[in-house]
């Protein structure tokens, strides 16, 4: 922790950490649920011609409204969705900060339903809104009795669902959030960060009927594009004007643009590996329920796994033997994303060691 001395630092964030997960230098790392397999060298190649381009005009500022990505996430996201309906930003962190910018804000308020992902707190304290949240079923679901609740009691001007859920990778039921909208007071935030692993259609396809209805989505896992930074949001055209206000000036790069338009373009290939790993997924989870362990079923490219007497203890014999999970903290399980084949079998066979070791020490 750092020592403020007379720095006048917001007392709300004297005693704060910054926020990221742990990057240790191992084999197998597994933590932060991306896709394990880069672009192919087409793609690259593609990539490293459209930067070189960009850079002939690298003197001038980019197109701030970042109009041909928009219209090309407005053709990906499909429904008839044109680019005033589409925003785009350094990753889906940008964008919810924007939201909150343009929505939150002293006097307003967050709601959000526990656990889910960590930063949402993290958002509302950055923006001064009030955070207030309601806790999940013990099997982490979000039911209507619930959510009605919460915002009968709150009014929170903005409503926070993660769907698919991190860190659980629960997808909320769609007759529970067509009810969220239709008492929300304010604007419902569905946040589609891990669609593209999931058999259940996008909440895109509600926009038509539901004007308070925000959609955030990220090419940070699917795509393969974390290195990218692309975060993105569909909404109504008056949403999306909202978060143009907040936004700070020229906040995309035309390398950025540039780059995720490439990827865009080669959609179909970067892409290609979802179907894997949501078969990988599947396997790991019947595998680790025959080793006598629960996972939570997962819509996304992560599960939870577990429970564990110690898991912190679990995951540093892990780390021991090469092999990087999180730690979410959540109802003593542990989290693992996706591999490569390569990279599962190692999992597998050191959490087999672990639970061994464990079980001859207790």
């Amino acid at each position: 922790m750092a020592e403020w001395g007379s720095l006048p630092i917001r007392e709300e964030l004297r005693d704060a950490h910054p926020y990221g997960a742990p990057q240790l230098d191992v084999p197998v790392r597994l933590n932060v649920n991306e896709n394990p397999y880069p672009p192919s060298e087409a793609v690259r190649s593609s990539i490293t011609q459209a930067v070189s381009q960009v850079t002939i005009d690298i003197n001038r500022y980019p197109d701030r409204e970042a109009t041909v990505l928009r219209t090309k996430l407005a053709q990906y996201l499909g429904h008839s969705l044109t680019a005033d309906r589409v925003w785009a930003a350094n990753g889906s962190n940008e964008i919810w900060t924007q939201i909150l910018s343009a929505f939150g804000g002293p006097g307003h308020s967050m709601l959000t339903f526990t656990p889910s992902y960590s930063m949402y707190q993290e958002y509302a304290r950055n923006t001064f809104t009030t955070f207030v949240s309601a806790e999940k079923t013990p099997d982490y679901h979000v039911t209507a009795e619930i959510a009605l609740e919460a915002i009968t009691v709150h009014q929170p001007q903005v409503v926070a669902i993660a769907s698919p859920d991190n860190p659980t990778g629960i997808s909320l039921e769609r007759d529970v959030l067509t009810r969220i909208l239709e008492v929300a007071p304010g604007i419902v935030v569905v946040d589609e960060a891990y669609q593209e692993f999931s058999s259940r259609p996008s909440v895109v396809g509600l926009l038509a009927d539901y004007p308070n209805l925000l959609v955030v989505r990220t090419m940070s896992k699917a795509f393969a594009f974390a290195g990218g930074r692309l975060g993105y949001a569909a909404a109504s055209p008056q949403v999306i004007d909202a978060l143009r206000i907040v936004r700070l000036p020229y906040h995309l790069s035309a390398i950025t643009q540039a780059v995720a338009g490439v990827a865009l373009d080669y959609r179909d290939e970067m892409l290609s590996q979802v179907d894997h790993i949501i078969f990988v997924r599947d396997q790991a989870t019947k595998k680790l329920r025959t080793m006598g362990l629960t996972v939570v079923d997962s819509d996304t490219n992560f599960f939870l796994f577990g429970p564990f007497d110690h898991p912190h203890d679990t995951w540093g014999s892990l780390v021991d033997r090469g092999v990087l999970v999180r730690d979410t903290g959540v109802g003593n399980y542990l989290r693992t994303c996706i591999g490569t084949d390569e990279e599962m079998e190692i999992f597998f066979s050191a959490l087999e060691d672990v639970l061994a070791e464990e079980r001859t020490s207790s």
